[in-house]
């Protein structure tokens, strides 16, 4: 992909200097001593309030333990590293391409497009939908209209998930943005509404088709950048998608697949959205079943 000299787009959140949150799991205060703070606290009004007030915070990520850690009242700025400095650069070219080409595509369609944040973070943050970890991987919040991503999951993209090349993790980036594009348009409201009047299987159906719309509109982005891929770009996202099927990960993690719990389609669905989206161009193509 040819980003060298592509506008930078001025949605990144950079935090990733900052301090991995001590939220679930991440003290090193550990968490037995919860029992005997919590029966102390307990003796009288005062400390039952305290105590109300603690597991609140605990319940949107922030464990109240790490006050007693004494590294939490001196913590330390952690610097990126080089390699991380220039994937963050490259983060920023991808986003400002999508705002374009989501831009003109509304546009087209006499709707407006509300641009999102992007959250760059190192292990864990919070966000408008709870806790957020690495290992979650990248993820769109409909509730701050924000994609989370640390950028140590394009590592794991090319070392776990064989999947190298710079257009793989522009994949990854556009699919999430493509959830941003569902969430403006209501396909996401209404996908909720759908999956809360069902059973679990009947969820993870529909979640599937949120997700192939989302691999659609990350190949309708793709469409709509001309002059700017290198030959094998495609190929590098259909290798993504293909490596990220829930019958790919399924297999690779316990050896069989039960495809009721699929949430994401099968590796030959993911990589077919992606390229009905790439060779269309046109939402209308990425009728997924919603």
């Amino acid at each position: 992909m040819k980003w060298d000299n592509l506008r930078r787009s001025n949605n990144v959140e950079d935090l990733r200097s900052e301090s991995p949150l001590r939220g679930a799991g991440g003290s090193r205060v550990s968490l037995g001593l919860l029992l005997p703070i919590a029966q102390f606290l307990l003796k009288s009004k005062i400390g039952r309030i305290v105590l109300l007030i603690g597991v609140v915070a605990y319940f949107f990520g922030y464990n109240p333990l790490a006050l007693l850690d004494n590294s939490a009242s001196s913590s330390k700025l952690v610097t990126p590293a080089r390699n991380d400095d220039k994937s963050a650069q490259f983060v920023s070219a991808v986003l400002g391409q999508t705002e374009q080409v989501w831009h003109k595509i509304f546009a087209k369609h006499g709707l407006t497009y509300i641009e999102p944040k992007l959250v760059l973070f190192r292990q864990s943050t919070r966000s408008g939908c709870g806790y957020a970890s690495a290992q979650t991987g990248p993820f769109y919040c409909p509730v701050d209209q924000k994609v989370y991503l640390d950028l140590s999951f394009f590592d794991e993209l090319k070392n776990r998930f064989h999947s190298p090349g710079d257009f793989a993790e522009a994949y990854v980036i556009a699919h999430e943005i493509g959830h941003h594009v569902q969430n403006l348009l209501g396909t996401l409201k209404k996908s909720h509404n759908l999956k809360s009047h069902g059973s679990k299987k009947a969820a993870n159906s529909i979640q599937v088709k949120v997700e192939l719309q989302a691999d659609c509109y990350a190949g309708i982005w793709a469409h709509n950048l001309k002059g700017i891929l290198d030959d094998g770009d495609i190929g590098e996202a259909l290798n993504a998608a293909s490596a990220i099927g829930d019958d790919t990960l399924q297999k690779q993690a316990r050896g069989y697949v039960t495809p009721d719990s699929f949430t994401h389609g099968t590796s030959k669905q993911r990589m077919a959205w992606f390229k009905q989206g790439y060779e269309s161009g046109k939402l209308s193509a990425c009728q997924t079943g919603i």
